[in-house]
């Protein structure tokens, strides 16, 4: 639904190993950084589905409230001309007696 697609898992950033060099990052500092970042990547995967699913009830009552509207409306419609009709031959037809 998401017009980016999401490139990483919050495995596949647990799983991810860099290479160390002379003057290379503090491993401890980095896996500690990479935890948070897990953490609020899986936060926001579950609120995006949380997110989708709202929107998906929410189109669902808009198109039911929209076919509950639509069925009365064509009902009074229809009453409303036939009671037009009704009162048209009334009027008529006491004219044509006149």
């Amino acid at each position: 639904m998401s017009t980016n697609k999401i490139q990483l898992s919050g495995k596949e950033i647990l799983e991810k190993d860099f290479k160390t060099g002379m003057r290379g990052y503090n491993q401890i500092e980095v896996d500690e950084f990479l935890d948070v970042i897990i953490k609020d990547y899986d936060a926001f995967q579950q609120q995006i589905e949380q997110l989708e699913r709202e929107n998906e009830r929410l189109k669902k009552m808009s198109n039911q409230s929209r076919t509950r509207q639509t069925q009365p409306n064509q009902q009074v419609n229809y009453d409303v001309l036939k009671r037009l009709s009704n009162l048209e031959k009334e009027v008529f037809s006491k004219r044509s007696d006149l």
